[in-house]
């Protein structure tokens, strides 16, 4: 789901098999933009990514506020 890998952007944590950082999808959120804006521009990310990164996101926010 998220690569790191020192030759890929220094070593910035990307959506695996891309060099799309992850935090640039936490911009777009942040900003108001769709999921669906974020995958047209993205088009080497996939929808399921970006879910599995939300979901894994969600869970260790519940995680830290117990």
């Amino acid at each position: 789901m998220i690569s790191k890998d020192a030759d890929i952007l220094g070593g910035t944590p990307v959506f695996s098999g891309t060099r799309v950082p992850v935090r640039i999808l936490m911009e777009y959120l942040e900003a108001g933009d769709s999921i669906n804006e974020f995958l047209d521009n993205h088009p080497t990310v996939s929808r399921s990514q970006v879910v599995e990164v939300l979901n894994r996101a969600k869970q260790i926010l519940s995680e830290v506020s117990q």
